[in-house]
């Protein structure tokens, strides 16, 4: 899994005030939980972007003060009006410790029923999985060479090794569904004898 690098300082208040203050000043109050203690913190905006603005889930080596921790965005909260960023909790991560994440879900090969004219319906773009850090991969990739006309593929066919999928296990992933292309063309061929 990628990772990106973010430097941090402690907050030395804390508040509605303060917080207010510092998206003033261009920063984003932050809070670091999970580990020994909660750290609570500010980070310059624009050094979230890369990690905030992508279709990726990075890890980050977040550096408060001098000290380097391993962790994963948990939570993001933006601003009603304008989405700006207004604040982000991470959680700190072990090697030892298992984490629960959401891994975005990609589709690779020709599907049968994609050539025959169908239409390849992606319905979820990222599945739950619970597995340490060491063990998540950037995507889950799913392969669709052997999807028919009306086949779906669901939680319950995917394997990912050493992770635990938490999703529902009937919840489809993927499917082929038929246009009116298809139904046309099943209609107008002659009758087998």
């Amino acid at each position: 899994m990628k990772s990106v690098s973010i430097s941090g300082s402690l907050r030395a208040n804390v508040g509605k005030k303060d917080a207010k203050a510092l998206r003033g000043q261009g920063m984003v109050p932050c809070v670091l939980y999970g580990g020994q203690e909660q750290k609570i913190f500010q980070v310059k905006y624009n050094d979230l972007l890369p990690l905030v603005y992508t279709p990726e889930v990075l890890t980050v080596e977040l550096n408060i003060d001098g000290k380097k921790i391993n962790a994963l965005m948990q939570e993001i909260q933006f601003h009603p009006v304008n989405d700006r960023i207004i604040h982000i909790d991470f959680l700190e991560i072990f090697d030892n410790k298992p984490v629960v994440i959401d891994i975005p879900v990609t589709t690779e090969g020709n599907s049968i029923g994609v050539r025959a004219g169908g239409k390849l319906v992606l319905n979820v773009r990222k599945l739950k999985v619970r597995g340490l850090p060491g063990n998540l991969p950037d995507k889950i990739s799913i392969n669709i060479d052997n999807l028919d006309l009306g086949g779906v593929i669901r939680v319950s066919e995917v394997q990912v090794k050493d992770l635990e999928l938490l999703d529902t296990p009937n919840m489809v992933i993927v499917a082929v569904k038929a246009t009116r292309n298809t139904a046309g063309a099943d209609a107008k061929a002659p009758a087998k004898k």
